[in-house]
């Protein structure tokens, strides 16, 4: 699962960018009790939601015409720079070659073989998220792709992350961890877009967690977001939905089973 740890390749840092900032944060406070903490003019005016002072999540005004409201993945790498030419060199493409923010790190914009967008970031005075695998923080992440074996290449060639198959009814799924991690440090899982109808473009979807998928579900609806998927139960993950911000931001919410009942455990 999600750590502080940050070892190369692991997922950092999330964020999202819409138009209008005030209505997006006023959604993610009734779900996750999320608190924007706005950035100053040195940031850009880039705002962090935070939980009792801990940041879970980063937030970015956009104008739809820059960039439609979804949410975005960094993953950790000792040199920005060079990511960028691995990603190049994998069939990916920079939508922003590599810059400093500040004192804090080093980032940049990519996207995969697919066109997928990702991000990644070089660590400085900013290690990473501190709300992880916990009520209001990242706890999971997938990639609806259209080639699964593409998308292992691509990202095994770039992060050399390792995979582990899950069997299931009627499929598979392919869970991915970090280079210097184990089985134990998965942090997402590869999905093909021919297993979901709903899904009908590649990208990331971030998963936070709940303590009531159901709970959380009613207050996404009634808080002006969008129900994607019903909330549904797996034995050894839990019971998880796919929502969308008031924005159209794309993420979804997971209550995880408890620890003796999860998938390897």
């Amino acid at each position: 699962m999600l750590n502080n740890r940050f070892v190369t390749g692991a997922p950092v840092w999330v964020d999202m960018c819409a138009p209008d900032l005030g209505t997006v944060s006023s959604f993610y406070r009734e779900l996750f009790g999320w608190e924007l903490q706005q950035g100053g003019p040195e940031v850009g005016g880039y705002g962090q939601f935070r939980i009792a002072g801990r940041t879970a999540a980063g937030a970015m005004a956009v104008s739809a015409d820059e960039a439609p409201p979804s949410w975005t993945l960094y993953f950790r790498t000792p040199e920005a720079d060079a990511t960028v030419k691995s990603v190049e060199q994998a069939g990916g493409r920079a939508l922003f070659e590599a810059v400093d923010i500040t004192d804090l790190g080093r980032m940049a914009g990519l996207a995969d073989s697919a066109g997928v967008p990702f991000s990644v970031w070089q660590q400085g005075q900013l290690k990473g998220l501190d709300v992880l695998n916990e009520p209001g923080g990242l706890i999971w992440a997938e990639l609806y792709t259209p080639d699964v074996a593409a998308a292992t290449a691509f990202y095994g060639s770039v992060f050399g992350w390792g995979t582990t198959e899950a069997s299931f009814p009627g499929g598979s799924y392919t869970m991915v961890h970090p280079a210097d991690g184990t089985p134990d440090d998965m942090f997402g899982g590869l999905v093909s877009l021919d297993s979901d109808p709903a899904e009908t473009a590649a990208y990331w979807l971030p998963y936070f967690q709940v303590t009531d998928c159901d709970a959380a579900v009613a207050t996404a609806r009634g808080a002006g977001g969008e129900v994607r998927m019903e909330p549904v139960s797996m034995e050894g993950v839990g019971r998880f939905a796919k929502l969308a911000d008031p924005a159209g931001a794309r993420f979804a919410v997971l209550q995880p089973s408890p620890p003796g009942e999860q998938m390897g455990a």
